[in-house]
């Protein structure tokens, strides 16, 4: 055999091929009512309707970076509840007793309630605060009284920032200027009305910080969105990209099943008939007979594989009962000896019996036996070919064996498909497609080249089969030419 090569392996697993050679690889746009909600300057009813979305296919980039708003949101309530714990108290001690005190309690209880059902269960309560941006302002107003009561320096102050936030994340820039202005005139009062001597500086800086915050809670927000759209995109060009391989390896398969059967097949017609047309003066009837039923056989198997190759398009995978591959195996050996006249021997590996392989697994299987089977004969020179099969272990093994000249040194898959020879080539691939681990060298022999192809047997009971179904009788796959010629 000529095109191999010493110790050539290629491994793949059940979910996808990983050799340690050089071989080939074995969301949708949103609509524009969708397309309008990712746009930064959506308001609430927009985004409201976002996150009712649900389901997968073209919303689901949109649950995804409204689920990352929703909880950027939770985690603003989080650290809110946490700063009105630790102040409340200072305002529940400084209210005076009485209408002020009760004020001061109720706005503790509300804030307080607030924030906790948001943390907790903001797809709940969320959808209310997303419709009604009133309540968002009602908050803030409670939120003013604790203000007032614990003194600008507290912890509240920090809550004040929060709402700003939340405004711009939720609401967007008009949310977001709104409640900074109004929570930064809010600060502006309490400091005034407050006994804190502070400068002008100082009373301005928590209104500004709230500015700045809303205009942070709006970028974020723009961000998501927009990364959002870009993932979209990205995941239109990845589905683009899935058909266009897909495409490449059905073409690939066509062309693998294309050389390993109809080519041979039709390359051995055409040298039978070309020595036919030449030497049919000069041989006997005997003879002409012979060839011209051999140019028959090989025409019906051209017509043969053909068809076949045009119904395995419209098969469906699975619903095959499995192949005797061992039976198959033996019949394809003994009919290269018929053909060739090569000593030709089949023996089967252990006792164990060989379960049905599923039809899809055993074509490719038996396309690589029948692939090296037929380069020994055209391009090794050897005496024999042992071909031999069973179980062995875990693995459902298949040899081919010839004790011809062997790989040419240096030989490697690359080189092989820039030289135009996929038959190598597509028997790596063949291997790979169904999970087998294929081996391509002299095995434990002095010289020649074995093709050997271990397939796990849990590969083959992860399709149970239903029914044997008989195997077709093997024919020649290509004739041989008279003696003399090519």
């Amino acid at each position: 055999m000529a095109i191999r090569m010493p110790q050539l392996r290629a491994r793949a697993a059940t979910t996808g091929a990983a050799t340690d050679i050089t071989t080939p690889p074995a969301g949708t746009f949103l609509p524009p009512h969708l397309a309008e909600q990712l746009s930064p300057r959506a308001g609430a009813q927009s985004l409201v309707r976002a996150g009712a979305a649900s389901g997968a296919g073209p919303t689901s980039t949109l649950n995804i970076q409204v689920s990352a708003l929703q909880a950027m949101c939770r985690q603003v309530f989080g650290f809110r509840l946490a700063m009105i714990a630790l102040a409340s108290p200072l305002a529940l001690l400084n209210a005076a007793p009485g209408l002020a005190a009760q004020l001061v309690g109720a706005s503790v209880l509300v804030t307080f309630m607030v924030s906790y059902a948001l943390f907790r269960d903001w797809e709940r309560f969320g959808p209310l605060l997303l419709k009604h941006p009133g309540l968002l302002a009602v908050d803030t107003l409670f939120g003013s009284l604790l203000l007032v009561a614990a003194g600008p320096d507290s912890t509240l102050a920090y809550v004040s920032v929060c709402t700003p936030m939340l405004a711009g994340l939720v609401y967007g820039w008009r949310g977001a200027a709104f409640f900074a202005c109004l929570q930064s005139l809010i600060l502006l009062v309490v400091h005034r009305s407050s006994n804190v001597e502070a400068s002008i500086a100082e009373s301005a800086l928590m209104p500004g910080f709230c500015v700045l915050i809303g205009a942070v809670g709006v970028t974020l927000r723009g961000l998501m969105l927009r990364f959002g759209a870009a993932t979209q995109a990205l995941t239109a060009v990845q589905a683009r990209l899935a058909v266009n391989e897909a495409v490449e390896g059905e073409r690939s398969r066509m062309a693998r099943e294309m050389h390993d059967s109809v080519a041979k097949t039709l390359h051995g017609l055409a040298l039978a008939a070309d020595g036919l047309a030449s030497s049919a003066d000069r041989m006997d009837p005997l003879t002409v007979k012979h060839q011209a039923e051999l140019v028959a056989r090989s025409a019906r198997r051209a017509a043969s594989e053909s068809r076949e190759l045009l119904s395995d398009l419209r098969r469906e995978s699975g619903l095959d009962g499995g192949v005797d591959v061992i039976g198959e195996l033996a019949a394809r050996t003994a009919d290269l000896g018929t053909r060739t006249g090569l000593r030709a021997t089949y023996r089967q590996l252990g006792d164990t019996p060989v379960p049905p392989v599923p039809g899809a697994v055993a074509r490719q299987l038996l396309t690589i036996a029948s692939e090296a089977m037929e380069n020994a004969h055209r391009h090794a020179q050897p005496t024999y070919v042992d071909v031999s099969a069973g179980v062995v272990g875990d693995q459902l093994r298949i040899s081919v064996y010839d004790d011809g000249r062997g790989v040419p040194p240096g030989t490697t898959l690359e080189g092989l498909r820039r030289a135009g020879h996929f038959g190598l080539v597509g028997m790596v691939e063949r291997a790979a497609s169904v999970g087998a681990r294929i081996r391509i060298g002299r095995g434990q022999a002095a010289k020649g080249t074995e093709v050997r192809v271990d397939m796990p047997l849990v590969a083959l009971t992860a399709h149970p089969p239903r029914t044997p179904t008989a195997h077709p009788h093997p024919t020649p796959t290509a004739p041989v030419a008279p003696a003399g010629h090519p």
